[in-house]
């Protein structure tokens, strides 16, 4: 779904959901957003994450952003996973 290059700062763009099988800390996952910028990751609880609006878009200027979720567990040497998500910008300004 779109998101409209009005939206405010704060808004949800999408739930992920992360989890791993291990137990302990082979079973920690922390996740990262790349790039960081306009989009962040807040955690709402145990392996889940809202990928949300950190800075005010504008359509003219970028359309569509991918963005890559970053995966890495707590176990030595960790293990890694990402996932690539794409997030296009709907104009509300043109008449």
């Amino acid at each position: 779904v779109p998101v409209p290059e009005d939206a405010s700062v704060g808004t949800v763009v999408a739930l992920l959901s992360v989890s791993d099988r291990d137990s302990g800390a082979n079973g920690r996952v922390r996740c990262a957003v790349w790039p960081p910028a306009p989009f962040g990751l807040v955690a709402t609880f145990a392996g889940s994450y809202s990928l949300v609006l950190r800075e005010a878009l504008d359509r003219e200027r970028v359309s569509e952003y991918e963005v890559e979720v970053r995966a890495e567990d707590g176990g030595a040497p960790p293990l890694r996973a990402s996932r690539g998500l794409r997030v296009p910008v709907s104009d509300v300004n043109d008449n």
